[in-house]
């Protein structure tokens, strides 16, 4: 795998994912709908100060006070390697929706003390008067409606979105929402962005298998084995800028204490002993889905299910598992093209921020 790896990197010196800085790590699991994954051993032991730290640093932050007035204000309070948050990091760079960034801290939480819900992402939105809007796939889907419809405030619209408390797996008490993947929209509206309905099954469906799959392949992966969980703790640590004895304690008791948490993630997911193939077969599941003819499942342009899928993917940039399921599936085109996009569309909007782009309309 690591041959193959290197294979990869040499090949792809130019791809749009390689102009990244290196070393992306998977870290703390935010609450996007389908529980918090079991992290906080790591965290406890040193790691989370790291990557806290580590995140914090190498933020690339979006203003949110260059918005014109009146426009819509954002706040995105996450964890940086949390695929729940780079999902939404992903919806509003394409949709060119400047917002600023508060790293939390995931062992304290010291950020989001002012929420009695206690996960991340949490997005504080300004529109006219603020409003906090939880769980990443409510977000997304509470903004688009947002954007395509004028009907509703956006207090009205999320209101569309109730939380239910039900028990999970484990017993506890936690919040779901049933129809978040849903678009609020009236007929004429609906007809507009979804021609047939079967586009907007696909799309719901997609969205939801990358929060209740997809997502839970990432630790497994990037922390299968002792030396790439040490890989992900060192860039944490490179990039924390730690004392010596501080640094070590974090990447390797970190380290240590997510190989042994991914194990149990592996047995509650049900994943084979190569945890690897379970990502290839997903990831190919996804593309094969796409298809030959589209060049997005949203077609011409990258919709939900899209952005969804690629910002789960994303934050295994930089590691041996991103580099192996770039050389042994059919991932790499629809990725390229999904960067290729976002870079775009971010330039455009780093150039004017008076007006949204035309991205919006579909």
């Amino acid at each position: 795998m690591a041959a193959a790896g290197r294979a990869w990197r040499a090949a792809a010196l130019l791809s749009p994912w390689w102009l990244r800085a290196p070393g992306r790590t998977y870290g703390a699991a935010g609450g996007g709908g389908g529980g918090r994954l079991l992290l906080g051993a790591a965290f406890a032991l040193g790691g989370g100060a790291g990557l806290y730290l580590a995140a914090r640093q190498r933020l690339r932050e979006h203003s949110a006070a260059e918005l014109p007035a009146g426009s819509l204000q954002l706040t995105l309070y996450q964890y940086k390697t949390c695929p729940f948050c780079s999902k939404v990091r992903a919806f509003l760079d394409y949709h060119g929706l400047p917002y600023e960034i508060v790293e939390v801290n995931p062992i304290m939480r010291k950020e989001i003390k002012f929420s009695s819900y206690r996960k991340v992402p949490i997005l504080l939105a300004n529109a006219g008067s603020p409003l906090q809007l939880n769980d990443s796939s409510v977000i997304i889907s509470a903004i688009k409606t947002y954007l395509i419809s004028k009907k509703n405030s956006l207090e009205e619209i999320v209101s569309f979105y109730p939380p239910i408390k039900t028990v999970s797996e484990q017993g506890k008490e936690v919040f779901e929402y049933g129809n978040k993947y849903w678009l609020m929209l009236d007929e004429k509206e609906t007809k507009r962005i979804y021609p047939v309905k079967e586009v907007r099954v696909e799309e719901m469906k997609w969205r939801k298998w990358a929060d209740d799959w997809l997502v839970h392949l990432i630790s497994p992966n990037v922390y299968r084995t002792p030396r790439e969980a040490l890989a992900s703790f060192d860039y944490i640590v490179r990039e924390g800028k730690f004392g010596t004895m501080e640094g070590l304690f974090a990447k390797y008791v970190g380290a240590l204490a997510m190989f042994f948490i991914s194990k149990r993630l592996k047995k509650r997911h049900r994943l084979q002993d190569d945890v690897r193939e379970d990502l290839y077969e997903a990831v190919n599941e996804w593309v094969k889905a796409v298809g030959k003819h589209r060049l997005f499942m949203g077609g011409n342009q990258p919709n939900l299910a899209d952005l969804a899928v690629y910002g789960v993917l994303r934050v295994m940039e930089g590691l041996e598992a991103f580099d192996d399921m770039m050389v042994h599936t059919k991932i790499q085109p629809w990725y390229e093209r999904m960067e290729e996009v976002i870079q775009k569309l971010q330039l455009q909007s780093d150039a004017s921020c008076s007006s949204l782009p035309e991205a919006l309309a579909w």
